[in-house]
């Protein structure tokens, strides 16, 4: 059994709406030093593969089919055993 951890971005040319209201918040409390926020999503899975290599296999087809919208989003995993 193989933990997959998968961080999921915005590509840099792609708008973060959430990260801008999270930066104007941050702003608003005082912290100034803060000068950009992009915000992305983390996804843990555990994956039942016979090595290492086939888990990221399997991991990177869960990303590219539901996970992720390659359009607009890079992908990064690390497969942890």
């Amino acid at each position: 059994m193989y933990k997959a951890k998968v961080n999921v971005t915005l590509r840099p040319s792609i708008l973060d709406p959430k990260g801008k209201a999270a930066h104007h918040a941050l702003q608003n409390l005082g912290l100034n030093e803060v000068q950009q926020v992009r915000i992305g999503k983390f996804i843990e899975l555990d994956v039942d593969a016979k090595d290492e290599s086939a888990a990221k296999e399997i991991v990177e087809s869960a990303c590219a089919q539901l996970l992720a919208n390659e359009v607009m989003e890079d992908f990064e995993i690390t497969i942890e055993s």
